[in-house]
């Protein structure tokens, strides 16, 4: 339910932080007003800008420092831990072998999963069975990103405390059986500045990743400074830029999400485009149902918007699954 937005909303969640878990949180001034701000955003936008995270701006700056020291290596330095089908669709891929909708991205990445230990989730499971495979170099890359990793994730478990508030059922709505023990998605992705298709065998594409929605609940987007990429796509089909913001991060709602709220909430069509001369990372965490939670419209959305059902359910690891095994060409 996007509207014709023409920029993304910046909410400031530190009210909504202080109080998570308190059981009257929504008796709060400043909660309130945060969840007020967050149904906005969800349902004009499926976009908003997020400050007062707690997640320290050092460590922020340093997740995105150290990607940009792993993809300045050498190409086979880099492929010493090459994302394929027996990696559990974990590791690196190189420039043009992400696929959006049968097209080449311009970017290269590192795929990382929560860990799927073996027969975990039955045959649901064996697509993404194993762990992460993390580079040597350089040194400590593994430590930052699972602290980092582990501080998203408690983020996101509370900002979706907020967002189940501001659709009117309990802050621990989407916990339990639904997103109680998450699953995590974390793509580290390197974005090459605009003259690199002019100089390189590469597919001939400005487009460093094309439009798509995000398959979860929540996505916290963690982006250089200083370039602009980022586009989020309204009601008119508009192209509405998502620049950096020092200290903040992007936010935006998933698949599962849309689903939960019976389209009251939007998973928006986004895309990147570098058109810098510059060399562009962005680190994007997923916060994700429990891999194997099936998901349905929550009754009161299904009331709230008219009584009628909107989407059929959908089982989260199947619906990763499908995007997955579509998505590389290797």
């Amino acid at each position: 339910m996007t509207t014709d937005f023409k920029s993304i909303p910046l909410i400031d969640v530190s009210p909504l932080l202080e109080k998570w878990d308190d059981l009257n949180m929504a008796q709060d001034e400043g909660v309130a007003d945060v969840v007020r701000q967050l149904a906005q955003a969800c349902r004009e936008a499926g976009f908003f800008y997020v400050k007062g995270h707690g997640i320290p701006d050092s460590l922020i700056k340093e997740v995105r420092n150290i990607a940009h020291r792993y993809f300045e290596l050498p190409y086979e330095e880099k492929l010493k831990i090459k994302l394929s089908a027996t990696t559990g669709y974990r590791g690196y891929q190189h420039v043009g072998e992400n696929i959006t909708k049968g097209v080449p991205d311009m970017h290269e990445a590192i795929d990382c999963y929560r860990e799927v230990e073996q027969g975990m989730y039955g045959a649901l499971g064996e697509p993404l069975q194993g762990s992460n495979i993390w580079p040597n170099h350089p040194p400590n890359f593994k430590k930052i990103m699972e602290e980092y990793i582990n501080l998203c994730t408690d983020l996101s478990r509370k900002i979706m405390r907020g967002i189940a508030l501001s659709l009117g059922v309990s802050a621990v709505e989407f916990e339990g059986t639904r997103a109680g023990d998450p699953f995590w998605v974390l793509r580290i992705i390197g974005y090459p500045g605009a003259s690199y298709a002019n100089c390189q065998d590469m597919p001939k594409n400005d487009v460093g990743c094309g439009a798509h929605t995000d398959y979860g609940l929540l996505t916290l987007v963690n982006q250089d400074d200083g370039i602009t990429a980022l586009q989020v796509r309204n009601l008119s089909g508009e192209w509405i830029s998502a620049p950096p913001i020092s200290g903040t991060f992007v936010c935006n709602i998933g698949d599962m999400l849309k689903i939960l709220s019976n389209g009251l909430y939007e998973s928006t069509l986004h895309r990147v485009i570098n058109n810098s001369p510059r060399y562009r990372v962005c680190v994007a965490y997923f916060y994700e149902p429990n891999y194997d939670a099936a998901i349905e419209p929550l009754d009161v959305c299904i009331q709230q918007t008219g009584g009628i059902r909107r989407f059929e359910g959908a089982v989260y690891g199947k619906h990763l699954i499908s995007k997955v095994l579509t998505n590389f060409t290797y």
